[in-house]
């Protein structure tokens, strides 16, 4: 076990552990920030809760003494299983508001552990909800509200934490799902491998949670999806284990992997998967390329995506957000643009992208060019900023500041309709519900040849006494806004509760009742992670 995954423990009202303090400095950087984004110049900031200070209800259910070992009812373990890690879980954290913790917290070290668990929760109605790295930002891990289970089990799956099996000679690994990002990595990289999987949640999410969740790394293209990864999985399901075969692919009827990619823990515990490697990259190059015409930046983006270059980054980023992450003074778009390989020099595709980016009115400083990833100071800024935001989110709120991201996907010819419905529905929320202006900007993280990931955040001052439900309200009518404008709900996301309803209608009915089917054949009892994917019948 990687002891640096079990020792430390984790902060329950917000991200990171609990020794994690965000300098005096550093606030200060941010409350500059917001005071240039919302007008704003005093931030008071509410108290952050203890463990000592929450009320919440005893347990609902009784550990059985088969399960005394693994299974708790600790306090400050319930409290950091109530909720995941989006803007309105940290809201209702810091105001110290736990009304629907779980009643017990599992740590299951082996599969039949699981099973076990699944017997408990059948006998006794209970629900259980696989718990991952705890960094939902939808509600996929929340306690379900539903009245017809007893009691709820969180079960979190960090003694999975082991990479079993490395083959060198096809680049893949056997890896538990309940390991980290970081722990993941340390154990690959005496390989010389890694898995390239990236994401803003890395340092706190697993595994089996990317799978489960349909996750995307930062790559702008080719290794995004956490599907383009899974060779095989290895799921414990009420019903029985499923273990499929591993393939660099095949045409034998439909991918029994595909079923679980993205049931979000409501068909079965993941517990192991083969996954695909890659060399590591000793060839780099990133620039920041600026434009003055946002218009004509979108349409670069759009033809380097459909010259099968396929940059390892491709995010352009909007003139608002680049000055707020300092990657601009406010006068022009950014696209940050990188290469990497590990196999040779990435000069050619660069250059011809950068060509691309000249045609459209792109500018680039070409000194930074120099194989240094770290070298264009504007694209470590932005980068910088983005990697800190989650540490952040609990400042803002107690601060009043709200700070929401939603993604989507879209094809290309309808994008320009999209974005500017999106943000215009968004400010018009946040004028409505918080009486301010506020923020909306929209950034691309990911690109494919038929059309871009448009990633919106906003930010708006509130009340500090109703940050949840006037988050809430705003979401509702941005997330319709990107719906109604023809964009999938979540790119990368996830559904989890928040976003059932949009789900809903985005997903054909028939489906939904094939899916029904499949939850009655692994999950008859219908305890796992209810509510997620449709409703329990």
């Amino acid at each position: 076990m990687d002891a640096t995954t079990t020792d430390r423990r984790r902060k329950f009202y917000g991200w990171g552990y609990e020794n994690d303090v965000v300098s005096q400095a550093e606030v200060a950087e941010f409350e500059k920030s917001w005071t240039a984004l919302l007008g704003v110049s005093d931030f008071s900031a509410r108290p952050f809760p203890t463990v000592d200070s929450v009320k919440i209800r005893d347990p609902r259910v009784r550990i059985p003494a088969s399960l005394e070992g693994v299974c708790t009812a600790d306090k400050h373990d319930r409290l950091y299983h109530t909720y995941g890690a989006g803007t309105v879980d940290v809201a209702y954290s810091v105001r110290g508001e736990f009304r629907n913790p779980p009643d017990a917290v599992a740590y299951p070290r082996t599969e039949d552990d699981i099973v076990a668990l699944y017997r408990w929760c059948e006998n006794d109605c209970l629900a259980l909800v696989p718990y991952g790295g705890g960094t939902s930002v939808v509600g996929g891990v929340n306690p379900p509200t539903h009245d017809r289970y007893r009691g709820v089990v969180s079960v979190d799956m960090k003694y999975f934490d082991q990479v079993l099996e490395i083959d060198r000679t096809s680049q893949s690994a056997r890896i538990q799902a309940g390991v980290l990002g970081p722990s993941l990595e340390r154990q690959l990289k005496p390989s010389g491998l890694t898995m390239r999987f990236f994401l803003q949640a890395w340092e706190f999410s697993s595994l089996g949670g990317w799978i489960a969740t349909r996750a995307a790394g930062h790559y702008a293209t080719v290794y995004t999806q956490i599907d383009d990864h899974v060779q095989s999985l290895k799921v414990v399901t009420p019903a029985g284990n499923i273990e499929s075969r591993r393939f660099p692919v095949s045409g034998s009827g439909p991918n029994p992997d595909r079923l679980f990619l993205g049931s979000e823990g409501a068909l079965g515990i993941i517990t192991e998967a083969w996954v695909r490697l890659h060399k590591r990259p000793t060839h780099r190059q990133m620039v920041s390329v600026k434009f003055t015409e946002y218009d004509r930046a979108v349409e670069a983006t759009r033809v380097i995506s459909q010259a099968n270059l396929y940059p390892a980054s491709a995010r352009l980023v909007e003139r608002e957000e680049a000055a707020y992450t300092g990657s601009s003074d406010g006068t022009y778009d950014i696209l940050v643009l990188g290469f990497e390989s590990a196999d040779h020099p990435v000069d050619v595709w660069m250059n011809r992208a950068l060509e691309i980016c000249g045609d459209h009115g792109g500018n680039w400083d070409a000194e930074v060019l120099s194989g240094d990833v770290n070298a264009d100071a504007a694209a470590k800024s932005w980068r910088d900023k983005f990697l800190r935001g989650p540490y952040l989110r609990e400042y803002a709120i107690a601060r009043g500041v709200m700070r929401e991201t939603m993604e989507t996907c879209i094809t290309w010819e309808r994008f320009a309709q999209l974005r500017e419905h999106v943000k215009a529905e968004t400010h018009r929320a946040i004028r409505e519900v918080t009486g301010r202006p506020g923020s909306v900007t929209c950034r691309f993280t990911h690109i494919y040849p038929d059309g871009p990931a448009p990633y919106f955040t906003w930010f708006a001052y509130g009340d500090k006494d109703r940050i949840p439900e006037q988050y809430i309200a705003i979401k509702k009518i941005a997330e319709s806004a990107m719906v109604d404008a023809g964009g999938t709900v979540t790119h990368h996301h996830a559904l989890g509760r928040d976003h059932r309803p949009w789900y809903d209608k985005e997903r054909p009915e028939l489906f939904c009742s094939a899916m029904k089917a499949a939850k009655d054949i692994f999950d008859p009892r219908a305890i796992l992670n209810p509510g997620v994917l449709f409703d329990p019948s």
